[in-house]
């Protein structure tokens, strides 16, 4: 059965991530200790043990989720062999696990690649005062003119209704008192160690250029959609290109999920900690099934469900 890979991005990453897989599954226990090799450090000392905070800095969870997301998509093809993925599709650092997945680079190349993304992104978080904010209940183009009016970037545009802006904290302040008079309903600070996917991240994007100059990128096995132009990636410079402006660029989520549901895809299984993308594609497409995999319970039912279809 057909099926779109979709991967996690940053803030979905809990304590005990992957523990159960690794206990329960042979090949995830590989591929998660084959992390620890590559990175020679114990990426899951921190996965299983925490503390939160330490699992939530950039350099350690994007690392994380990467690792966890391609160990639960490789029990999960052991498991349904019928399984045929199409696309794949991952929200911002999700991008680079999908990349993975397709085959574009290998898991160990990935893995060093986002380690260092993580590690730049927060140099970056450390030598700026930047925060984010979810914008709920405003059109894009409200959410886009209060950004530009208050000279902050908008990061994400997740699903209909809900938009990110970041950017200095005095911007994003600005913009927070000036949404009710937007037409946005609800106007929060996220608990965030930055301004993601805004100017503020240009350091890291510029580091992150030089690491993507020395990977000798393949042509995924199938298409993989950019968060940058919300398109499948079409050349190795394209791939390179995409993954470099994501940094700063916005994270066009809805675009994306809107080209896959135009083209007929109706099923998605999300591979990562909670639920969040499958609560982003109900907004956009109340007709597609998103199955959400994080742990050994969530897969069995998985596998269950997509061995029924």
């Amino acid at each position: 059965m057909n099926a779109v890979l979709l991967f996690s991005g940053q803030g979905a990453q809990k304590v005990g991530m992957g523990q159960d897989l690794l206990n329960a599954y042979p090949t995830a226990k590989a591929l998660i200790e084959q992390a620890d090799a590559a990175l020679g450090e114990p990426l899951t000392k921190v996965m299983f043990e925490g503390p939160n905070e330490e699992l939530t800095r950039t350099c350690n969870c994007q690392p994380a989720l990467y690792v966890h997301g391609l160990a639960c998509l490789a029990v999960l093809k052991e498991l349904v062999p019928a399984l045929t993925p199409v696309a794949a599709a991952g929200l911002s650092l999700g991008e680079f696990t999908a990349h993975a997945a397709a085959g574009t680079y290998t898991f160990e190349e990935g893995l060093r690649l986002v380690q260092k993304r993580g590690a730049f992104m927060e140099e970056a978080c450390n030598a700026t005062k930047g925060t984010m904010a979810a914008m709920i209940g405003g059109s894009d183009d409200a959410v886009t003119a209060l950004a530009a009016e208050c000279d902050v970037d908008v990061a994400n545009f997740n699903c209909p209704g809900q938009t990110v802006v970041s950017g200095t904290e005095e911007g994003v302040d600005k913009a927070i008192a000036g949404a009710k008079a937007a037409g946005i309903k609800i106007a929060k600070k996220l608990n965030v160690a930055g301004a993601y996917h805004s100017r503020l991240m240009r350091s890291a994007q510029i580091k992150l250029a030089e690491e993507l100059a020395l990977v000798n990128f393949g042509m995924p096995s199938i298409p993989v959609y950019c968060n940058y132009e919300a398109r499948p990636v079409e050349s190795s410079e394209d791939i390179r290109l995409m993954l470099e402006k994501q940094v700063c660029g916005s994270v066009r989520w809805t675009a994306s999920m809107q080209k896959l549901i135009d083209q007929g895809e109706r099923l998605f299984i999300e591979l990562g900690p909670g639920k969040t993308l499958a609560g982003m594609m109900g907004r956009i497409c109340k007709e597609a099934r998103v199955i959400s995999i994080e742990d050994v319970e969530s897969l069995q039912a998985a596998v269950e469900e997509l061995k029924g279809m």
